[in-house]
């Protein structure tokens, strides 16, 4: 026999040799975000506040024109109906903004809050940074109005979208 020449090939494959197929990597196609138009943004600004009327301050309006009963029944009913309501708005608005990052009207406006790098926006964000910051805000004299104006810039982000670092996009 030769030297170095091993007469029979092994039958067992190496368990530890390197794999031997070819594998290509495959890139992620990167997503075009697109911003929202100024237009769908006040519309579902506009529904939102719609549906919350609808949902919680219609229930309170009837309880109090119904209140002028003396024995005050129908005022609790009103509270009631004013409860319920908001306890219902509450959890589907959550449950929407959860799963899409969306609010009832932007689902209808087919328009979504994303973080500004294009990813997901958590619920705690969105709350948060995104409303109650803004809220809190709110007591400023005419922060309102200033923090709108923000949307005519280049980015089409509110004031409230920059503090909370998010963008609203197409879905």
């Amino acid at each position: 026999m030769s030297a170095g020449v091993n007469p029979r090939p092994n039958p067992r494959p190496n368990p530890y040799a390197p794999p031997r197929a070819r594998v290509h990597d495959v890139a992620a196609p990167k997503v075009e975000l697109v911003l929202a138009e100024r237009s769908a943004r006040l519309g579902a600004a506009i529904v939102d506040g719609l549906i919350v009327g609808a949902m919680v301050y219609l229930p309170m309006i009837i309880g109090m024109v119904l209140s002028s009963e003396p024995d005050g029944t129908p005022m609790m009913i009103g509270l009631a109906l004013t409860l319920v309501g908001f306890i219902v708005w509450v959890y589907l608005t959550l449950k929407q903004m959860s799963e899409t990052g969306q609010s009832l009207a932007k689902k209808y406006f087919n328009i979504k809050v994303v973080v500004s790098d294009g990813s997901p926006a958590s619920l705690s964000r969105l709350i948060l940074r995104r409303n109650f910051l803004n809220g809190l805000l709110g007591i400023i004299p005419l922060y309102g109005i200033i923090e709108l104006l923000f949307i005519f810039g280049e980015s089409r982000q509110c004031l409230h979208d920059k503090l909370a670092d998010t963008i609203v996009v197409e879905a």
